[in-house]
Order: C-alpha cells, then sequence, then structure tokens
C-alpha cells in the first residue's frame, strides 16, 4: 500500500494516470468528501494510491455514462 501525501503530490500522480483535474476542483473533492483520503496533524492530506486508482476507475465509469 503505496501513500501518496499532500494535494500537489497528488496532483502530479492524477496527470501521471491520465487523469488530470485541477487543484480547486480537488480541493472541492475534499471538502464534499468525494475523494478518498486522510487527514493527519496540521493540514497534511495522505492519499491511498491504491483507493486513488479505485476512485479513478469509478469516475471514468461515470465520466463514460454521461
Amino acid at each position: 500500500m503505496s501513500k501518496i501525501q499532500g494535494v500537489k503530490s497528488l496532483l502530479e500522480y492524477l496527470e501521471s494516470v491520465d487523469y488530470p483535474i485541477s487543484e480547486n476542483q480537488l480541493h472541492e473533492f475534499l471538502a464534499r468528501r468525494k475523494i478518498p483520503h486522510k487527514k493527519s496533524y496540521g493540514d497534511t492530506v495522505f492519499f491511498d494510491s491504491a483507493h486513488i486508482d479505485w476512485w479513478i476507475t469509478e469516475q471514468r465509469k461515470v465520466d463514460s455514462a454521461t
């Protein structure tokens, strides 16, 4: 289980797997709890890459259905 630390790192990861989103979109997803994440002490956000990969797969299903 690989961890991704921070918003910038997640944005880079999403770009690398051909699912780019804007920083504003990501913050909106975080605020609405639409993307799997965990907050640590302070403002640091952590993402599990396996959960993010699952989330991307689900988002692509939704995107292709519309």
